[in-house]
């Protein structure tokens, strides 16, 4: 029989070999499927259908407002002071690299009540990384957030929003809950004037609702967070017409509750 025997006993070049390999490969690929399942939350319209408490519906008599990116100094300052002349606070999805450079904003943005959330250490797509890479990522930043604000953080945020297996397993080790979001304003370009991120946010906005919007370029084009910023009276008086309160996240979801909500609580992605 041609070939020889290779280490752990396989003939290389024999039907052994190529049943191994074959084996091998059943199982990269099978496993390359399990780690990419949870992307395809990544549908608007089918997670707010399929899982909604990912998409993070809520109280129909609120809007949960929260901003991805941050924090800057340049740009989070000014939605901090904007948001406090509405007398509204909202849920912030940090970078911890960020956070890392200016940890008194951090402390800053929760003294003035608004809730730090966790967006990774650093914006890459999930899909690239391993899982120890993914948990380090996410353990970093939720450990460099409740430095600042002195608790552990409840909501987790994947950068664009793309989840995989490894990181729903980590947010599990964690006791973090991830969160996504109903509407958007797709505010990361600058070519998006304030009438285009509102009319896109207003499209899927209703009471119960989850609103993303970005108080940093860090991931998008330089000074893309001024349509956001200018956004915002906009959807304050959207509200206010309606008779609907904006407000964090944690006030959104856990309204007459008084638990910790977190990946143990509930399906991981219901």
């Amino acid at each position: 029989m041609a070939g020889g025997v290779g280490p752990g006993g396989v003939r290389v070049g024999g039907p052994e070999l190529r049943r191994w390999l074959a084996w091998t490969a059943a199982v990269a690929v099978g496993g390359a499927v399990v780690q990419a399942l949870p992307v395809v939350t990544a549908s608007g319209a089918l997670r707010r259908r399929c899982w909604p408490r990912l998409a993070g519906v809520g109280a129909a008599s609120r809007i949960a407002l929260t901003f991805d990116d941050g924090p800057s100094r340049a740009s989070t300052a000014q939605f901090l002071r904007a948001l406090e002349h509405a007398d509204v606070r909202a849920t912030f999805f940090l970078l911890g690299i960020l956070l890392d450079r200016d940890p008194g904003l951090g402390r800053e943005m929760a003294a003035a009540g608004h809730e730090l959330a966790v967006h990774g250490w650093e914006h890459r797509n999930l899909l690239c990384r391993s899982p120890a890479a993914t948990y380090a990522d996410i353990a970093r930043a939720r450990d460099a957030v409740a430095a600042v604000t002195g608790v552990s953080p409840l909501w987790y945020r994947p950068p664009y929003g793309v989840l995989t297996m490894s990181a729903l397993l980590a947010c599990r080790r964690l006791g973090l809950a991830p969160r996504l979001w109903t509407a958007w304003g797709r505010d990361w370009d600058t070519t998006r004037s304030p009438t285009m991120i509102w009319e896109t946010i207003a499209k899927d906005l209703d009471g119960g609702g989850t609103v993303l919007l970005h108080d940093s370029d860090h991931a998008s084009s330089p000074g893309a967070w001024r349509g956001a910023l200018a956004v915002l009276p906009r959807l304050v008086s959207w509200a206010q017409e309606r008779e609907l309160t904006i407000g964090t996240l944690g006030a959104h979801e856990d309204m007459g509750r008084r638990r910790r909500p977190g990946c143990g609580a509930g399906p991981v992605l219901g």
